[in-house]
């Protein structure tokens, strides 16, 4: 298998034509105003988006995100749904193993979320199939209506369930880096959600990392998506918002815009995968890393 289509520190953006769907993406990864290194990373590959965001420290959290999605990049686009699934359990058990053999310059281990989509077949019609472990998120915008997908693996997200928290105090709560699932970190086997949806022309799909949702509420992204005409807009677009507003994480976003692809678009490649003149990362001040 080629080497797997890695975005940090830089911006991509590109066109794959997939189940007669053309995927209008971008991703943009930036390590912020704050942070002395970029634990984020994105995984942009035909039918296959994915995010992880590292933790552990300087280069154990950018090992372990890269690691993480490294190993996901095997999953193939438009298999069955099922067998996807559980292709995806299998390797999220191969990356917890990669991640636990990193070394660490201190007693914290290093680990990882992963959050993202797979364009998969169930009942003949291709699907998304989200999965999710940690608090990095995946959103869809569909016919204006902005919803999160996935659900935060986060100790506050359990005080807003229980009725503690409401989701604003939430997102500037201080405990709100703590997480309760992740790949690696010194936690056991991984358990990842999925959830599964159909991929219709018109949508939008968000794939984030908490650098962006820890700085901007969802109207705020939400209306940053529906105002944007490209993907390459939207996702310059809320890092953009994301800096000016201190950026005190790393900030990373892939947005996947779905149309109905061409008549005579064939074929499963990627086509027109150019770099971007994206957001250039920032210049950083010494700070402290999750």
């Amino acid at each position: 298998m080629d080497a797997a289509t890695i975005v940090r520190d830089a911006s991509r953006c590109g066109t794959d034509t997939l189940a007669g769907l053309q995927l209008e993406w971008a991703a943009v990864c930036n390590v912020g105003r704050v942070r002395e290194a970029n634990e984020d990373a994105a995984l942009v590959e035909p039918g296959r988006y994915l995010l992880a965001d590292g933790m552990g420290g300087h280069d154990s959290g950018e090992l372990a995100s890269e690691a993480a999605l490294e190993t996901l990049a095997a999953v193939e686009a438009l298999g069955d749904q099922t067998e996807t699934q559980l292709a995806l359990i299998e390797l999220l058990s191969d990356a917890q193993i990669r991640i636990g053999e990193i070394d660490t310059e201190s007693e914290r281990r290093a680990g990882t979320t992963a959050t993202g989509a797979v364009l998969v077949t169930h009942d003949g019609e291709p699907h998304w199939l989200v999965l999710n472990i940690g608090d990095s998120r995946t959103y869809r915008l569909q016919g204006g209506e902005f919803e999160q997908l996935t659900v935060d693996h986060s100790q506050v997200q359990e005080f807003v369930d229980a009725g503690f928290l409401t989701p604003e105090q939430a997102r500037v709560d201080p405990r709100r880096n703590v997480i309760t699932r992740a790949l690696g970190a010194g936690m056991a086997e991984p358990e990842a959600d999925f959830f599964s949806l159909r991929a219709l022309p018109g949508d939008t799909l968000l794939i984030c990392s908490d650098g962006l949702t820890g700085e901007l509420p969802d109207e705020e992204i939400a209306d940053l998506l529906r105002g944007a005409a490209t993907a390459q807009d939207a996702a310059e677009a809320m890092v953009e918002a994301t800096l000016a507003l201190g950026a005190h994480d790393n900030v990373t976003v892939i947005v996947i815009v779905v149309h109905e692809a061409a008549a005579d678009a064939g074929g499963t490649d990627g086509a027109g995968r150019d770099d971007i003149d994206g957001v250039e990362a920032a210049d950083t001040e010494a700070g402290t890393t999750d």
